[in-house]
């Protein structure tokens, strides 16, 4: 029953949603994603899709009409420092409905298994998840599984909430937040993040002119 009604709630909402015409190229990405699935049923295929294709237009549609919601000269109240561009942007995405998030959600959960939804997302955020965490266990030699567990937990919601914003660059300045934390976290459990950085940037330098 419940599985009945998230599914009628979830139509309800991707049909308002695209009420907005979608845009061919979200409907072009959304394709290439679903095909990478390599999903037999082409029902299911076709339904994905279009939940993909609805929500890559909605967030085109936000980023579009609100670039000028924060003014050029607008300040950083914590520092008084002039926003860039970029963090204009990030926070007019970031004001955007949580409905157009949890219905790109809804609409995958209920046609595909978790670890088929963890693909879309990663999809979204072109695999920074495993890519970053690759470039952890390499800065941090003795990486413990407690501290792997924090680590991808973070990068997870860093993810999740990536997927809300247009481009590259906003998708990067989200993972940055969490990448911040977790870096705080090793230095607060007494492993300095720089040090251990520094460390790796020597080593793969000696590798690269070894190879020369």
């Amino acid at each position: 029953m419940k599985r009945i009604l998230l599914t009628l709630l979830t139509a309800a909402i991707m049909l308002s949603l695209q009420a907005q015409t979608t845009d061919e190229a979200c409907w072009t990405k959304a394709t290439g994603w679903v095909e990478k699935l390599q999903l037999a049923d082409k029902g299911k295929a076709e339904r994905v899709t279009q939940v993909i294709a609805t929500h890559l237009t909605a967030i085109t549609n936000w980023h579009n009409e609100h670039a000028d919601m924060i003014p050029d000269g607008a300040i950083n109240p914590l520092t008084g420092k002039k926003l860039s561009a970029l963090d204009r942007q990030v926070i007019a995405d970031s004001s955007q409905p949580s409905s157009i998030r949890q219905a790109l959600l809804d609409g995958l959960n209920v046609e595909l298994t978790s670890r088929q939804v963890e693909q879309v997302l990663d999809l979204y955020t072109v695999g920074k998840v495993a890519f970053t965490m690759k470039a952890y266990k390499e800065i941090v030699p003795d990486m413990t599984a407690e501290d792997e567990a924090f680590l991808m937990q973070n990068l997870k919601e860093a993810r999740l909430m990536a997927v809300d914003y247009k481009n590259m660059k906003e998708i990067s300045a989200i993972f940055e937040i969490f990448k911040t934390k977790n870096e705080q976290y090793f230095t607060n459990s007494g492993r300095d993040w720089r040090t251990m950085y520094s460390a790796y940037v020597k080593q793969l330098k000696a590798r690269k002119a070894s190879k020369k």
